[in-house]
Parts: structure tokens; C-alpha cells; sequence
């Protein structure tokens, strides 16, 4: 007799409104001077272990390099502003690489966090 076990899915909900707290702390991050971005990554490192192998892990991969390079962005963006500013050629055009950065961490926040509201993970 061949008996097909079923294991029952486990229950995500929970860990998945914590994923989602975590997207709404990082696209509230730009305006809080990042520290709450540093808080959702302390949750991210909290929760890794309970969403190993699920795809909200792949969640908290995402937010956690969108975090790490931004932060690299920051720095060559503050470099390439004060270069700018130095020159006084580009006075002007001083705030587009902190406004780059802006955008783009805004963009990776939001992709993610439809994706997840899709039940997906994010590549």
C-alpha cells in the first residue's frame, strides 16, 4: 500500500506581516536619517533563521543588500559630491548623486515589497 505523507505548509503569516513592517521601516529609512533601516536589518538578522527556506528569506536577502549598497552608494555619492562642490563647476548639479541614490533605493524598497505582496520571491 502506498501512503503519500503530507507535511501541512507552515504558517507564514505571522513571519510575513514582519517582513512586510520590515519593508515599511526601509522605505521610511531616507527620512529618518537610515536608522531605521538599520532597525529593519537587526530584524532581518532576528527572523533569518525562522524564514530559512521559504521565499520570504529571499525577502530579507534583498532588503539586506539594498541596505548594504546603499550604504556603499552613500559614500561614493558623498565623494563625488564634495568633488563636485570643490570644483565649483558643478555647485549646480550637486544634489543628482544623493538624488540617484534616493530613487533607486526607493525603487528596490517598492519592487520588493509588491513582490512580496504577491506571495513571490524576489530574484
Amino acid at each position: 500500500m502506498n501512503a503519500e505523507v503530507q507535511v501541512p505548509a507552515p504558517d507564514l503569516s505571522a513571519d510575513t506581516r514582519y517582513t512586510h513592517i520590515m519593508y515599511a521601516l526601509h522605505l521610511l529609512a531616507p527620512f529618518t536619517a537610515w536608522i531605521l533601516a538599520v532597525v529593519a536589518i537587526i530584524m532581518g538578522i532576528v527572523k533569518s533563521d525562522d524564514i530559512r527556506g521559504t521565499y520570504l528569506e529571499s525577502h530579507v536577502r534583498w532588503l539586506s543588500r539594498t541596505f548594504w549598497f546603499g550604504l556603499l552608494w552613500i559614500v561614493v555619492a558623498c565623494v563625488l559630491t564634495w568633488i563636485l562642490i570643490i570644483s565649483l563647476v558643478g555647485i549646480l548639479v550637486a544634489w543628482i548623486p544623493g538624488l540617484a541614490l534616493f530613487v533607486w533605493y526607493i525603487y528596490r524598497v517598492i519592487k520588493g515589497w509588491l513582490t512580496l505582496n504577491d506571495g513571490k520571491p524576489i530574484a
